[in-house]
């Protein structure tokens, strides 16, 4: 009888032993665990990326807002969830300042997540660092084609697409529409020269070839005289590619100049509405054509997050003013952040990175469409569709065109004179 007992009594130590065993581990593994999640930024108080690094900051700040209301974000490594810091520092729209701040982010503050500043220009200095000290970098719009020509555990372009890949619909809509003469003038940065590169490649497809191709610096702000040169090829279409001083100038020159062609497409009215019709104005802008973004576009259907409808009435009732598209891409960042931390099995950048590539990737979407990263980090997913603005009372309309199922209307081309 007693051989018996120890026979029965062997497998439940063992048993308790294994519970005690786990709850040790549990408990060594919670005390690992950060009291915050310290996630380190940039953002522009001045300087050319201001109004856009701002809002790409409030954004994500929302979402931090959030998050925090729930308790923080749910972080799968440590089986809880934990709330969300965000360590800022301002750039001042300087990749010099930007880059020492970086440095301080990672090497002093030891942030847990590093997060770019708007743009190719303020992301470029963040790459090279992120890499070397094998950070993983989620970029939220910083698209330039070289930031993605070789494989990276390291970088994350989240919200919004490779600029190599931004064009293509534009070049598809302008050779569906059978517009030949074409006149590109772009700025000599990686994003705008990576686009115009795009463009003439789609365009070589359908047998068509630029009547005019020039670069500029990015610090152009006077084209009244490329103006008349460009009118001398006698397009149909001129393109011009630039950040938003650069849209600003070239068609405050094209008004003041007198001068009328019958399509004219720039990239930032579609992203930043309100910035430029205060610059531009109405007329101005009138039937000119654009990339529209979220939340012009909407997606009603998401996986995860808000969708489009419900963030503009959360961040409205929030913040008291309407949201643009930088608003939305950095809640967008702050979503893919969670989405990652929720699946990352260990709190490692590398286990963030296979979160994002191998988990969220191409099965996930979010208020700005589709997410889907490449082993380069280059954003796919989030197309970007061709609008023209129409005027409509003090503000312009946008009338969808390409591709066609988000078209909500037809262009007016010829743009009538105004």
């Amino acid at each position: 009888m007693q051989a018996r007992q120890r026979k029965m009594l062997k497998p439940l130590k063992t048993a308790a032993a294994a519970v005690a065993l786990a709850g040790a581990s549990f408990a060594a593994h919670a005390a690992t665990a950060p009291a915050q999640i310290k996630i380190g930024t940039l953002y522009a108080s001045t300087g050319p990326f201001a109004v856009a690094s701002q809002g790409q900051f409030e954004g994500l700040k929302f979402w931090a807002d959030a998050v925090n209301k729930d308790g923080g974000v749910f972080v799968k490594a440590f089986g809880k969830k934990i709330p969300v810091k965000i360590v800022a520092y301002d750039d001042q729209s300087s990749t010099s300042t930007a880059t020492t701040l970086y440095n301080q982010l990672i090497t002093q503050d030891k942030v847990d997540v590093l997060v770019a500043d708007f743009g190719s220009v303020l992301t470029s200095v963040a790459v090279p660092l992120a890499a070397e000290h094998h950070m993983l970098l989620i970029d939220p719009t910083g698209s330039g084609a070289n930031f993605f020509t070789k494989k990276t555990d390291y970088l994350a372009d989240v919200s919004i697409p490779a600029s190599t890949v931004w064009p293509v619909p534009l070049a598809q809509y302008l050779l569906h529409e059978k517009v030949k003469r074409i006149a590109i003038v772009y700025d000599s940065n990686d994003f705008d020269a990576s686009q115009a590169e795009t463009m003439k490649s789609e365009l070589a497809k359908g047998g068509v070839t630029p009547v005019y191709y020039h670069a500029v610096p990015t610090t152009e702000s006077n084209y009244t005289v490329l103006l008349h040169t460009i009118k001398a090829t006698n397009p149909n279409a001129v393109l011009e590619f630039g950040y938003p001083p650069n849209d600003i100038a070239f068609l405050r020159s094209l008004s003041q100049s007198g001068l009328h062609f019958d399509m004219t497409f720039t990239i930032f009215p579609g992203q930043l509405l309100a910035l430029m019709t205060k610059n531009v104005g109405v007329d101005g802008l009138a039937y000119t054509y654009t990339y529209p973004t979220p939340p012009l576009v909407k997606y009603d259907k998401v996986d995860y997050g808000m969708n489009t409808d419900d963030f503009v009435k959360a961040f409205q009732g929030a913040e008291h003013k309407a949201p643009n598209f930088l608003d939305a891409a950095g809640y967008n960042t702050g979503l893919v952040m969670q989405y990652m931390l929720d699946k990352a099995p260990k709190f490692t950048q590398l286990d963030f990175h296979g979160a994002l590539l191998n988990d969220m990737s191409g099965k996930v979407t979010t208020l700005l469409g589709p997410f889907k990263i490449n082993e380069n980090g280059a954003q796919l997913g989030q197309p970007l569709p061709v609008a023209q603005m129409v005027p409509e009372g003090k503000s312009v309309k946008f009338v969808v065109l390409y591709p066609p199922e988000h078209a909500t209307g037809k262009a007016v081309y010829p743009a009538p004179k105004h």
